[in-house]
């Protein structure tokens, strides 16, 4: 097949019969995309151990060097939501072309990074590339894929995830024993190059592009909307990680940011359900009409933030209150992360199978339950334990994400596909802000540390890990509500856009 065709589904005559295996071309296609999506969720974490490191090389300020993780993350908080216009307007090759190559060019001025300015310049750029790749994902293996296997190649994408963002601190770590910080970039040239000819050799296109006009106004509306609301919980966390002394200003920064991002956000979802009416929206917003997508992002965010939170936490917890090294606090995560890793391939055969029912339920009450037991962590705990209670939470999470990502995607119409999948990227950035802010703001504020102390104690974390198991605990109810999609969303070739909702 030439790499310029245009492929659809067939329109199946039985679509409850099972669905033969995919073809040779898709696996290639789905399998170059969890590559891409691995090694650019990797380098988003890779930047965090590296800080003190680029303090020292570059002779800059702890905040400034802050700002190499910050601008990669207000980015993808800016480029995420768009990507839903992106991909319905352009087909999946120059789609995919244009994330690599951003990526490609960004990590090879961060390799010969002169110093700090160019460096924040490479982050953004790589930013941009890994903000497309996440929903080109979703939307291409919710194109290619039968209803009845989506299940099991959700839970490959939902392997990426959670092994990805665990395996940064560790590779970054190994890197920087050896090597300065370029090589951070240097090791990821080769890689990132070999995707993008692949790409360019393999990738087909999917499904017909819509014309139509890029509202300039959503797009205005959208850098303030989600840019403020994640760099105001962003900053909201640090406050609870700052001194004392500096926590009133920095608190007031931050609350402006969530002022400015929430009033900028409503006048987005206003001008979003006005341009519905003509097929024209950004992000098209119709998707929460399926009860299903909608039950099924509510209890992911929820569930996000849970992940962040406690990904954040527990190393602090490690270090500052039993005294272990940040290897060991590092190494405490990497247990879980890696079983969840392994396990979701398995949960999404058996969603495939039984549906999302008897996954969703069990992973609730498992979230809860190891949520409640880090409630109750001590300076005394056994590091074992901790390890042991946060693989808990990682098979809680697994048994959350597959099926219910699997289940609400595959609810919208393959009109909406692009648009659904740039929600999920969407609400993970927006729900992982928040869940560092939340868990570390109600550990500094129940911590009870000296004026000048940033780090946590022992009575701020079991606060902080209470609150949230409170979340969690109301989660279970709301598994209740989940019910499998009937046969996925119907297939690409017989499927028109929706009718227009009216506005309110």
């Amino acid at each position: 097949m030439p790499a310029s065709a245009t492929t659809r589904i067939d329109d199946s005559p039985d679509a409850s019969a099972p669905s033969p295996g995919l073809p040779a071309a898709t696996k290639l296609i789905i399998g170059l995309l969890l590559g891409s999506t691995f090694v650019v969720i990797l380098n988003e974490t890779l930047m965090g151990v590296a800080i003190p490191t680029l303090i020292e090389s570059l002779g800059i300020t702890a905040s400034l060097a802050q700002w190499l993780t910050t601008a990669f993350m207000l980015t993808l908080a800016v480029v995420i939501p768009i990507t839903g216009y992106l991909l319905q307007r352009f087909q999946t090759r120059p789609m995919f072309l244009l994330a690599m190559s951003l990526f490609t060019i960004g990590t090879v001025i961060g390799a010969i990074a002169p110093g700090f300015e160019v460096l924040l310049l490479a982050r953004v750029v790589q930013a941009a590339g890994t903000g497309i790749i996440f929903p080109l994902l979703f939307t291409t293996v919710f194109g290619l894929v039968p209803p009845d296997r989506r299940g099991r190649v959700v839970g490959l994408i939902s392997t990426v995830i959670a092994v990805a963002p665990a395996f940064g601190p560790s590779v970054s770590g190994l890197i920087l024993s050896f090597a300065d910080w370029r090589w951070l970039f240097i090791t990821m040239i080769p890689i990132a190059v070999a995707a993008l000819i692949i790409g360019a050799l393999k990738v087909v296109n999917i499904g017909e592009p819509r014309p139509g006009r890029l509202d300039v106004l959503s797009v205005l509306l959208s850098i303030p909307g989600f840019g403020g609301l994640v760099y105001g919980l962003a900053q909201l966390g640090d406050v609870g990680r700052a001194p004392a002394s500096e926590r009133a200003d920095a608190t007031t920064a931050a609350l402006t940011a969530l002022a400015i991002g929430l009033v900028a956000l409503a006048l987005f979802v206003w001008r979003q359900l006005r341009l519905q009416r003509r097929d024209a929206a950004l992000l098209d917003l119709r998707t929460f009409q399926q009860r299903q997508f909608a039950v099924s992002i509510a209890i992911v965010m929820v569930a996000a933030m849970a992940l962040f939170g406690a990904i954040i936490l527990i190393p602090l917890f490690v270090q500052d209150v039993i005294g272990a090294s940040a290897l060991i606090s590092g190494l405490i995560i990497l247990p879980g992360a890696l079983l969840q890793g392994l396990a979701a391939p398995w949960i999404g055969r058996r969603y495939d199978a039984v549906g999302p029912t008897t996954l969703v339920l069990p992973g609730a009450v498992l979230l809860a339950t190891s949520m409640w037991g880090m409630a109750m962590l001590t300076a005394e705990t056994p590091l074992w334990l901790i390890a042991f209670a946060n693989i808990g939470l990682s098979m809680g999470l697994a048994l959350l994400f597959t099926p219910l990502l699997t289940n609400g995607l595959s609810a919208l119409p393959p009109s909406l596909n692009s648009h659904g999948s740039a929600i999920v990227g969407t609400v993970q950035q927006v729900a992982g802000a928040a869940g560092i802010a939340l868990f570390i703001s109600i550990a500094a504020a129940f911590g009870g540390g000296g004026p000048d102390e940033a780090s946590v104690t022992g009575e701020g974390v079991r606060a902080a890990f209470t609150v949230g198991a409170i979340i969690a605990t109301l989660v279970i109810p709301a598994v209740f509500f989940v019910r499998r999609t009937p046969n996925g969303a119907p297939t690409a070739a017989t499927t028109t856009a929706p009718e227009a909702a009216p506005v309110p």
